[in-house]
């Protein structure tokens, strides 16, 4: 009679349950075992019983034969596919060393097989690229396509208007799941929610939120399922009278339609639009009114484009301390939305120096046309002391022309605008000396006999 094996199918359990979108404590719930157990099937340190593999299969409905195949003859087959890369071709590998790796370490068998699908992915994504050198950016594509829609969706804020209206009368945001979609809303520590800030448990009906995050964001976590579950037609319909040029672009969209869907629920466009010019575009006081974060609120100001009950038209930037764009949303024509935000005379790079500080500046271009600056940092994370945060600086900029109208401006006499430039490639600005690397096309003076203040001497010519 033949010695049955134990059966350890940890990688495979752990990929159910992470494609289910289950925590261990959840599945554990459904098995009737407890989530260190399930903790220990997943590491390979206790056997899957048959009893569990009836319960897998009765609460799951998978078929069985094909989740408990041996794991250990795919992973050796997988692997053995991916070793004959041509980079593999000067080291000596023996089948048996790899049906070793495939039994006793299936861990590492899936990393590596990862490791090698992102790294094809990318080969191939750099191929493209040398084969069509105008390949578009999906992150600046999704930007470009925001902005010819000057960050505006009608459809977007007539629903969730009503949504809002509907959210008003149920008393919150998650009585209104639990009354429409019977979808109930849980707060559970950060080591429950596996490093996610938002998750909805399909399978229990259920939207698990960190428990860590403050009142606005968890308000903008729930309104953000309630955009990608309520707001999925809208969504749908303006991807798909789009054709963009890859599905991570499509993706950028429509996260970026769900978030705007998101804050058009907490901060409904009629209301808000009266709020704003009540409160002359105060926005910490609007973030107060509106129970949303100082971000959120700068963010939603550049949206108020719909026809009939116009706003001031503001350009949004947010940065880190290195000087890169996480975000841009352009609604005052500012030409940073086209060449990113490089100047390090603006105050939006230097307001690290005071954080949490509301910091107005006069900004002058080269053509002469004239903004009005406004920028703080915000954070971001955290939540916990062991948990890091991150810092970064957001600014909103609109025409000066504007500025009287701004609760920041008023009661402050204008002063002389800084003369900043879009890049410094782009920039002639000769007396500058904060300037980075030369202006294109302009013939660099030697500074044999002469060195200016400024780090180039270049032709006036």
């Amino acid at each position: 009679m033949a010695e049955s094996r134990p059966l350890y199918l940890g990688p495979r359990l752990k990929r159910l349950r992470r494609e289910l979108g289950l925590t261990q404590q959840a599945m554990a719930g459904d098995l009737g075992i407890s989530p260190s157990y399930v903790a220990l099937l997943e590491r390979n340190q206790r056997p899957l019983t048959a009893d569990l593999l009836l319960r897998l299969a009765k609460s799951y409905k998978f078929d069985l034969a094909e989740f408990a195949g041996e794991d250990s003859d795919d992973y050796a087959r997988r692997l053995s596919d991916v070793l004959r890369d041509p980079i593999f071709a000067d080291i000596d590998l023996p089948a048996l060393e790899i049906a070793d790796l495939a039994s006793s370490f299936p861990g590492v068998s899936e990393a590596l097989l990862r490791l090698h699908g992102a790294y094809t992915k990318e080969q191939r994504a750099l191929a493209e690229q040398r084969d069509a050198p105008g390949a578009s950016d999906p992150v600046a594509e999704a930007r470009r396509f925001v902005a010819s829609q000057r960050n505006y969706f009608h459809s977007i804020d007539t629903r969730a208007e009503e949504i809002a209206a509907e959210i008003a009368k149920a008393g919150s945001a998650a009585e209104w799941l639990r009354a429409t979609n019977g979808v109930r809303v849980r707060f559970l520590p950060p080591d429950v929610m596996m490093d996610a800030l938002r998750r909805y448990d399909r399978h229990n009906e259920q939207l698990l939120i960190d428990d860590t995050l403050d009142a606005a964001s968890r308000a903008f976590q729930i309104a953000t399922h309630i955009a990608y579950t309520s707001l999925r037609k809208e969504i749908a319909a303006i991807v798909r009278a789009e054709d963009f040029a890859s599905p991570t672009a499509t993706s950028l969209v429509r996260r970026a339609l769900a978030s705007y869907g998101a804050a058009a629920i907490l901060m409904p466009y009629d209301r808000f639009a009266r709020a704003v010019e009540a409160r002359s575009y105060d926005i910490e006081a609007l973030s107060r009114q509106f129970g949303t974060s100082f971000e959120q609120v700068a963010h939603r100001l550049t949206t108020l484009n719909k026809p009939g009950m116009l706003r001031i038209p503001f350009f949004f930037i947010r940065v880190d301390q290195a000087g890169n764009v996480s975000k841009r949303l352009d609604g005052a024509g500012f030409p940073f939305a086209a060449h990113g935000g490089g100047c390090p005379l603006w105050s939006v790079h230097s307001v690290f120096r005071t954080p949490g500080e509301v910091v107005t500046q006069f900004l002058e271009l080269p053509d002469g046309q004239r903004f009005y600056s406004i920028a703080r940092t915000v954070r971001a994370g955290g939540g916990t002391f062991d948990r890091p945060s991150v810092t970064r600086a957001i600014a909103l900029a609109c025409a000066a022309e504007h500025a009287p109208k701004l609760a920041y401006a008023r009661s402050v006499p204008s002063p002389e605008p800084t003369p900043i430039g879009v890049t410094c490639r782009l920039c002639n600005r000769p007396a500058c000396t904060a300037r980075a690397v030369p202006p294109v096309g302009r013939e660099i003076l030697p500074d044999d006999y002469r060195r200016d203040t400024a780090p180039f001497g270049f032709d006036s010519d």
